[in-house]
């Protein structure tokens, strides 16, 4: 079976074990679109929005309850240092995100609506891409920036209020991150929702779908040689039941961002009914 998966210590055994013919793709979120678009790939690293995109278009692919990527998200919204700004400020506001499907930034305007009262409507929203799925148009109030350009080129110039990044967050003492205390209000949150903000999963096509739990299983077997945590935390948990706070919050979050016509039910999104065969 072909695969993408991305270089992480809890998938290394499969990788060294020769499991899957796997195909190199870095950064990994460049394999999403032909995975959406062409079925590619047998399996593959997937953001967790772009599944649900994929889904709510009948896609014929199929998610397995295993998490490659997570983080806490409310350090990955960031300003210049030397702006007063509020993050209770937000309406009227320029916020730069990569694409506004991107998994952070659903994320993060889940948690500002939430958490802070920001009025999401009322935020002028900038991109930089298109979203993965080719059915999908961004809603009105995104703006598209100049082609070339750079989120913090466009926060340092004034063109930008604020950017949400992903792992290419830079370490900058230019910036600092809207939310207060960042970390210390994503433990708050943890513990309120005991959602870990889950970026990346599995996902396999669907006519794949009677070897899920022998495909779940070779990553929980991985999993032992590396496991992720931290603190007592796991942030790369495995079955439906230790995602489905998290999974609860990114549908309805979709659902309300304008990303999905419809919400999708959890227990859905690992079974056939819906999908594409």
């Amino acid at each position: 079976m072909k695969a993408v998966l991305a270089d992480y210590p809890h998938v290394r055994a499969l990788k060294e074990g020769a499991v899957f013919d796997f195909v190199e793709v870095d950064p990994v979120h460049k394999a999403f679109a032909a995975m959406v678009r062409e079925q590619a790939y047998d399996v593959c690293e997937m953001a967790i929005v772009t599944y649900l995109q994929a889904r709510a278009e009948g896609k014929p692919l199929l998610l397995l309850p295993v998490v490659l990527r997570s983080r806490f998200q409310h350090d990955h919204i960031v300003c210049r240092a030397d702006d007063p700004l509020d993050v209770t400020d937000l309406a009227g506001k320029r916020i730069g995100v990569r694409t506004y499907a991107q998994t952070t930034g659903v994320w993060l305007r889940g948690i500002l609506g939430d958490e802070y009262g920001v009025p999401l409507g009322k935020v002028q929203w900038v991109s930089i891409e298109d979203g993965h799925l080719a059915e999908y148009a961004d809603p009105p109030q995104v703006e598209r920036a100049p082609a070339g350009s750079k989120l913090i080129d466009l926060l340092h110039a004034g063109d930008l209020d604020a950017v949400i990044m992903g792992n290419d967050l830079p370490d900058d003492p230019r910036l600092r991150p809207l939310i207060p205390d960042a970390k210390a209000a994503a433990r708050a949150w943890y513990e309120r929702t005991h959602a870990v903000p889950i970026n990346h999963m599995v996902v396999i096509r669907s006519d794949l779908a009677g070897r899920r739990e022998e495909l779940t299983e070779l990553f929980v077997d991985a999993k032992q040689y590396a496991d992720h945590r931290v603190g007592e935390i796991d942030m790369t948990p495995v079955g439906l039941e230790a995602n489905r706070p998290a999974l609860d919050l990114i549908t309805r979050y979709a659902h309300e961002q304008g990303l999905v016509p419809d919400r999708l039910a959890v227990d859905d999104l690992f079974s056939l009914r819906g999908a594409a065969s």
